[in-house]
């Protein structure tokens, strides 16, 4: 749900107009726009070299993943790794456009532990994964744009922990 219909609900619900902050909420929302496009434009360009980034270093920081009997031992759990970081770049970008957190929320960590856990791969793992993803996110942007995708990695960090 985008940040206009999640105010628009809320006011709604409670059978009021919208009040000026939310009214300056939604005016700081439409200003950002072609921001927010261009920035999941530059996140989806440069995808791949993120995630080759991201997982160069979540294997530096544990090789033991990556040795023999480790959860991305071999070439079909590795790209198992690698396709998960895509998704959540994927979630991440839905929440830069629609200004809200629910996308990540919904998909991304509601049943996240229970899913990792059920399949032995270590959280912490994960949560050093997505700070791996996070910190290669960063090199690509500039200042501005990395002050904008800061909440949602640290909304998927937080979430795991």
């Amino acid at each position: 749900m985008s940040l206009i219909s999640q105010i628009i609900n809320n006011a709604d619900n409670e059978l009021r107009y919208l009040t000026v902050g939310e009214l300056q909420s939604i005016q700081e929302y439409i200003k950002t726009s072609d921001k927010r496009i261009s920035l999941v434009i530059s996140i989806r360009n440069n995808e791949k070299e993120i995630v080759q980034v991201a997982s160069r270093k979540i294997f530096q920081l544990h090789p033991e993943y990556i040795a023999p009997g480790g959860n991305a031992e071999g070439s079909i759990k590795r790209s198992l790794c690698l396709r998960d970081y895509g998704w959540y770049l994927r979630l991440i970008t839905y929440s830069i456009l629609s200004g809200d957190k629910l996308a990540v929320e919904r998909i991304g960590i509601i049943g996240v532990r229970e899913m990792y856990s059920s399949l032995g791969v270590p959280i912490i793992g994960m949560v050093d994964a997505i700070q791996c993803l996070k910190d290669s996110t960063a090199e690509v942007l500039n200042n501005e744009d990395i002050n904008m995708i800061l909440p949602y990695f640290d909304f998927i960090i937080h979430g795991m922990s």
